[in-house]
């Protein structure tokens, strides 16, 4: 599993809707605009999250070395998808017209002091090349700096993956750093490249 709110917020937002007393059962929405809706991920969203942590064609990407269990996706769910209790947020990324999920936003490393936290996001195959990674993570960042007032974000990107390292320096997102010879993959080891977006106040 890929690795602040106000108190008050995060009990709120954060909880499923159920449980928070605010939204009814069909309006779970809490950040969107006319394309794109992210919203807080929930048991019953286990069965999507199982089959894209599975696709073995992006464990490289998002560090993932063995199998998830439906099991371990829904404890998950239930007990550690909270940015202020365990500092990681899995945001379900929805199409505002009819509320199909099609991705996700991990927001992870929470760093309260210095007010940062890290990005990784996902498209399922079906909808990449339709401008939806870059609606979602613009939604995300404008998000996460005038809510959650973090001062910047940032991700790591290997060296390969030029359409992500593109979705991020679109968002204004600058290279920092690389790190040598730090992801070993079938055609030997690569460099980790990083990111970074700082507010503009």
């Amino acid at each position: 599993m890929s690795k602040i709110l106000a108190g008050y917020v995060n009990q709120i937002m954060c909880q499923p809707a159920w449980k928070s007393g605010i939204f009814n059962k069909w309006d779970k929405m809490f950040i969107k605009n006319d394309t794109i809706t992210l919203r807080c991920a929930e048991p019953e969203d286990a069965g999507q999250i199982f089959l894209w942590e599975n696709d073995r064609d992006i464990w490289r990407v998002s560090g993932t070395h063995v199998p998830y269990t439906r099991f371990q996706i829904e404890q998950f769910l239930l007990g550690n998808n909270d940015l202020l209790s365990n500092k990681q947020l899995r945001l379900m990324i929805d199409l505002t017209e009819n509320g199909l999920s099609i991705g996700c936003i991990d927001i992870f490393d929470y760093d309260a002091i210095n007010q940062r936290a890290g990005l990784g996001i996902l498209i399922d195959k079906a909808f990449r090349q339709q401008g939806y990674a870059k609606a979602a993570l613009a939604l995300c960042i404008e998000y996460l700096f005038k809510d959650v007032m973090l001062h910047q974000v940032y991700c790591s990107i290997d060296e390969t993956n030029l359409e992500s390292q593109q979705l991020f320096v679109g968002q204004g997102f600058v290279l920092c750093g690389r790190k040598k010879e730090w992801i070993r993959s079938k055609d030997g080891f690569l460099d980790e490249l990083e990111f970074q977006l700082i507010r503009k106040d």
